[in-house]
């Protein structure tokens, strides 16, 4: 049950964050109905620095592409770019980039008692149970997902 297999991980391929330059995009200074229209906004030039908005920790801060299904139900899909910081510490039920038995990992951490679990967020995909013959490392935790639309 605690073997990694290609067929029960979505994989993640990781990439450093830079944050040396700045990149500031143009926000709209009001809620965005998702109902009836609000009244037309005058453009203003407010504008958000994804970097200081998304990277809380840029020494620790990495992206991960994801690569599988194993996490759809947590709205997580094929292709979904993650904002991983290693900085911060495991807690039960956060979703989590692993390295397992040699190859990164993407799953839900529960702990019990005894016991540490990686839980895959659709039916598809077993959970793994982690075992003596295992080696894992909690690379980082998800802080963002971001996704194409």
């Amino acid at each position: 049950m605690g073997l990694l297999s290609n067929e029960n991980c979505t994989k993640v391929d990781i990439y450093s964050a830079s944050t040396e330059t700045t990149m500031d995009v143009a926000v709209i200074p009001s809620d965005i109905s998702a109902g009836f229209p609000s009244p037309a906004l005058d453009f203003t030039n407010i504008s958000i620095d994804l970097n200081k908005h998304l990277i809380k920790h840029p020494s620790a801060t990495f992206y991960g592409r994801v690569k599988g299904e194993s996490m759809k139900n947590a709205g997580i899909n094929d292709g979904d770019l993650l904002v991983i910081d290693k900085s911060i510490e495991l807690q039960n039920g956060k979703i989590a980039v692993c390295y397992l038995d040699g190859e990164f990992t993407l799953k839900r951490i529960k702990l019990d008692k005894k016991d540490i679990w990686l839980m895959p967020e659709n039916s598809d995909y077993k959970p793994i149970k982690m075992e003596g013959n295992n080696t894992l490392l909690v690379w980082g935790i998800v802080t963002y997902v971001i996704k194409k639309v």
